[in-house]
C-alpha cells in the first residue's frame, strides 16, 4: 500500500526531487502502462498545489488522445500541432505557458485554467508516447523550476516505462 503525508518543503526542487521518489517507488515493478499512467496523475495532483488537472495524453499514431488523468473531463483528441499539448508532442519541448490567454490557439478543455505545463514523453527510441500535462487555474503557477521538476518526473516515468530504472 502507497502513503502520502503531506509534507513542508524549502524549494521547489525538494519538493520534485521527493516527489520522483514517490513515483519511482509507486511504479516499481508494475509493467502495466495504464495502472502507472493512472498512479502517476494521482500523485502529482495529490502532492502539488494550485493545479486543477494532471494527466496523459497519449499518441495514438495519428493525434493525442485522453489518457489516465485527475481533475474535470478533458478534451478528448488534440492533433499535432493544436494548442499547448499538440505544440509540445510536435516539437518535442516541453511548453511553459504562464497565461493560457496569451498562447495562440490555447485549446481551452476547462476555462478555469490560466497557466499550463506539457511534458513530451519521448520513448529511448525516439517515437512519441504521448504528452504529460498539467493545468492551474492560477496565471503564473509554473515556472523554469517547474519545467526542471515535470521534466525529471517524466524521465522517471519514461525511464520505467523503457526499462531503464
Amino acid at each position: 500500500m502507497f502513503t502520502f503525508a503531506p509534507r513542508t518543503y524549502a524549494s521547489k526542487a525538494e519538493h520534485y526531487a521527493d516527489l520522483a521518489t514517490q513515483a519511482r517507488g509507486l511504479i516499481a515493478g508494475e509493467p502495466d502502462l495504464i495502472a502507472n499512467a493512472a498512479n502517476f496523475s494521482a500523485l502529482v495532483f495529490d502532492s502539488l498545489p494550485q493545479l486543477n488537472w494532471a494527466g496523459f495524453y497519449l499518441y495514438d499514431g495519428k493525434e493525442l488522445v485522453v489518457g489516465p488523468f485527475q481533475g474535470k473531463p478533458a478534451c478528448i483528441r488534440i492533433a499535432l500541432g493544436a494548442g499547448v499539448c499538440g505544440t509540445a508532442a510536435d516539437s518535442r519541448r516541453t511548453q511553459v505557458v504562464r497565461d493560457v490567454s496569451q498562447f495562440s490557439g490555447h485549446i481551452p478543455c476547462d476555462s478555469a485554467s490560466q497557466s499550463e505545463i506539457v511534458v513530451p514523453l519521448v520513448r529511448a527510441d525516439g517515437s512519441l508516447l504521448g504528452v504529460w500535462d498539467v493545468d492551474s487555474p492560477v496565471t503564473d503557477r509554473f515556472d523554469d523550476d517547474d519545467r526542471r521538476g515535470m521534466e525529471a518526473l517524466c524521465r522517471v516515468f519514461m525511464d520505467h516505462i523503457d526499462g531503464r530504472d
